[in-house]
């Protein structure tokens, strides 16, 4: 199925997608293998679930799109003439997120005035935040890279929110990749959580702007790995793309340095993984095929299948999503109104 997907259906695409396997995954984010086993099957959970429960997203989609929504203000400051500090107006941005989780930070910490995305009710659900997430934004004080809030923190909060750095056309990579590292520093102040983020705004830049294939678009995000100094990482993704050339293996049998997800540099690796491994001629099949496999493992799951949907979603548009899943999703007109506010302070469409 041939088909070329525009640069707004590829923003819809990875911020839709990333929310539906967010949602697949939170699902069963805290149950073992075998309990998702028990309750779906020897296949795991393959679709939303059929008892009539909300699907529903957690905070990594959350967050998401409250990093879309400082992007925007930063846009539209920038498209009035007028300048505007980018990591003030995203911890401010995610400082109203914290809100709506029912946490107040301390002073000296300042009050921004609501946007129309904080009335948006779905958005206001408390589903297992990130502990770095919290106490980073609940210190009171911004986190920068040179002065570092919660520096051990190497899990992949900074990492799931991420994938809008990369849907922002018309900037330098370099400055893609320096927004990404400033904002992982407001919450993680270990660069193990700083660059897994800024080499996954590169993979969705490299889908969504730059057009490559999935496997040239991984090839760069692992020399991209290697520019930033990751060698780690960029070992970890090279045995991920290695592991995914012959198809899918058995959970049980992920190695080791793949990780569950908990650590950004392992839920990278694996939805990576996970992305290549499941190839399919037809963009809908992958995709679901993607953030299945994505999801069914002992570990972080909503993360994995998050940032899976972000990247499949990058690389098909909203075309290959399933229309069941979007139908059940809590929330799908709230995501495409959020994207359609970056296109246009993007683009001006």
């Amino acid at each position: 199925m041939a088909y070329h997907a525009t640069y707004p259906q590829r923003v819809s695409g990875s911020l839709l997608g990333g929310a539906l396997g967010d949602a697949l995954g939170y699902t069963v984010e805290r149950d073992s293998l075998e309990a998702i086993r028990t309750r779906f099957g020897p296949g795991g959970v393959t679709a939303p679930p059929e008892d009539g429960s909300p699907f529903v997203f957690s905070d990594d989609t959350q967050l998401t799109l409250y990093t879309v929504d400082g992007l925007v203000e930063a846009l539209e400051w920038a498209n009035d003439g007028v300048s505007a500090d980018e990591m003030a107006i995203l911890w401010l941005a995610y400082l109203r997120w914290l809100a709506t989780q029912g946490e107040t930070p301390p002073d000296p910490a300042p009050v921004s005035p609501p946007r129309w995305i904080d009335a948006q009710e779905v958005l206001h659900h408390r589903r297992d935040p990130g502990e770095a997430c919290l106490s980073g934004l609940l210190a009171g004080v911004m986190g920068t890279r040179k002065r570092p809030l919660n520096p051990q923190a190497k899990g992949s909060g900074a990492l799931m929110r991420s994938a809008p750095f990369g849907l922002v056309p018309r900037i330098p990579g370099e400055m893609a990749d320096r927004l990404t590292l400033d904002a992982a520093a407001l919450t993680h102040g270990h660069p193990a959580a700083q660059t897994p983020a800024a080499v996954f705004s590169h993979l969705i830049r490299s889908l969504a702007l730059d057009e490559l294939g999935l496997e040239a678009a991984v090839q760069s995000a692992v020399a991209h790995a290697g520019i930033l100094g990751d060698t780690e990482l960029a070992g970890n993704l090279t045995a991920a793309a290695a592991l995914a050339a012959d198809g899918p293996v058995a959970p049980e049998r992920l190695p080791d340095e793949l990780g569950r997800g908990w650590l950004a540099p392992e839920a990278l690796s694996l939805a990576v993984y996970a992305a290549l491994a499941s190839a399919r001629p037809d963009p809908a099949e992958h995709f679901t095929a993607g953030v299945v496999l994505a999801v069914n493992h002992d570990g972080d799951s909503d993360t994995t299948g998050s940032v899976t949907g972000n990247i499949l979603g990058a690389l098909y548009g909203e075309a290959a999503l399933p229309r069941p899943w979007l139908d059940r999703l809590d929330g799908t007109e709230v995501i495409r109104a959020v994207g359609s506010s970056l296109i246009k302070a993007a683009t001006g469409e």
